[in-house]
């Protein structure tokens, strides 16, 4: 497997993860509050709604970092390399003063493309 393909697919467990994660205090949360709860937890449409709940924060994520990124090419925090033969020649040069720096990277981890921090 390539490098990148890995990469991408870390930064999606990564945040699938992290949703799952919520989704499990939240659950914790139910669970302790709303007595004979525990017993929702074990059936199919919970494991159905949980499955659910990780692609949409999957998905929602991806959603805000692209934002992120963008609001950062019109902020001149991003330099976009340019294409050729679909591939991208050089990597993104990122500043290290970019206000929303870690979506921005998580966006170019989620869609694989390749970055340099750069001091300004």
């Amino acid at each position: 497997m390539k490098p990148v393909t890995v990469d991408m697919l870390r930064a999606h467990l990564m945040v699938a993860s992290l949703t799952a994660l919520a989704a499990d205090v939240l659950a914790c949360a139910t669970a302790l509050l709303v007595p004979g709860a525990q017993y929702l937890f074990v059936s199919a449409a919970f494991r159905l709604i949980a499955l659910a709940v990780m692609a949409s924060g999957v998905i929602v994520t991806r959603q805000f970092a692209h934002a992120a990124f963008e609001l950062a090419v019109e902020g001149r925090h991003v330099s976009v390399a340019g294409r050729i033969a679909g591939e991208y020649a050089r990597p993104v040069a990122l500043a290290s003063n970019c206000p929303r720096l870690w979506l921005v990277i998580l966006h170019l981890r989620l869609t694989g493309k390749p970055f340099i921090l750069t001091v300004h």
